[in-house]
């Protein structure tokens, strides 16, 4: 089984202190917020190994889980530009309209709808793409007595 390589997180005041270790190397460096810091750590990482994929251990004050839940966090947390209150205007005062963004030609739909097409299984084959063969149902043979 591989080693695995292990990424300890320490939070200095809004930046993060970011150590990286495994296959025998220890690389350090520090970025501003855990999720610059988490992305930091997988250029870390493919420096230490720069072949395959190995196996990362994110730790937080030592626990994978307080990592975790503190990336989570921030990463599905809204920006504070976006908890602005948002203005209603009184009743009976024009709302200024939205500016109107231009509407796809249809060459640019044909092209959208081209790529989103299912891939028939003729096709597949060709290009190596696994397709899910249709299975045809059947009934038990106990719930097949039970209709007779």
């Amino acid at each position: 089984m591989a080693e695995p390589i292990t990424a300890v997180y320490v939070q200095e005041d809004d930046d993060w202190t970011i150590t990286v270790s495994g296959l025998g190397k220890k690389l350090t460096a520090r970025a501003p917020g855990i999720i610059a810091a988490r992305d930091t750590t997988d250029q870390l990482v493919d420096k230490i190994a720069p072949e395959g994929r190995p196996t990362v251990v994110h730790l937080l004050n030592g626990s994978a889980l307080a990592f975790t839940s503190a990336y989570m966090t921030a990463r599905l947390t809204l920006p504070e530009a976006a908890l602005a209150p948002i203005e209603i205007p009184p009743p009976g005062k024009p709302v200024k309209a939205q500016p109107k963004t231009p509407l796809a030609t249809s060459k640019q739909l044909s092209k959208a709808v081209e790529e989103k097409r299912p891939v028939a299984p003729a096709q597949a084959t060709k290009k190596n793409r696994a397709v899910p063969t249709p299975q045809k149902a059947t009934t038990p043979p106990a719930a097949a007595s039970k209709l007779a």
